[in-house]
């Protein structure tokens, strides 16, 4: 699951980064990042818990 996650993330990253050149995706990609970003925080504070 833990890769899955970093797999999100990077994607999400080259997205908002295609976006700023690209000039797309307005607003809603910034919004989508910073969910992701959030995500990650939240998954380096707590570390691996089993469920």
């Amino acid at each position: 699951m833990g890769n899955l996650l970093w797999l999100v993330i990077v994607a999400l990253f080259v997205f908002w980064l295609l976006g700023l050149v690209f000039k797309i995706g307005g607003g809603f990609i910034h919004i989508i990042l910073v969910v992701a970003a959030i995500v990650l925080i939240l998954q380096l504070i707590t570390g691996r818990r089993s469920v």
